[in-house]
């Protein structure tokens, strides 16, 4: 099972270098703390419009993409028989 492209033993590893600089005491302050972060930068985001921006972005992008009509010849004969006489 890997997480981030981090299989197991290297979480494991990083979470007990975690435990040993921060302690058993300090790890649910730790917990709390990233979790109220990473709350508010959803927030921030959220609020800021910038995921809107994002998917009107994605949404020109896919417009792009489909084939370009040809348009319609009516009328042209008629305007140019106009200009020329």
């Amino acid at each position: 099972m890997k997480f981030f492209g981090l299989g197991m033993p290297e979480l494991i590893i990083i979470l007990v270098v975690i435990l040993i600089i921060f302690g058993p005491k300090n790890l649910p302050k730790l917990g709390s703390a990233l979790g109220r972060t990473v709350k508010n930068v959803r927030e921030g985001v959220e609020g800021s419009g910038l995921l809107e921006t994002a998917e009107l972005e994605d949404e020109e992008e896919e417009e792009d993409d489909e084939p370009v009509k040809p348009k319609s010849k009516k009328g042209t004969a008629k305007s140019t028989a106009a200009k020329k006489g």
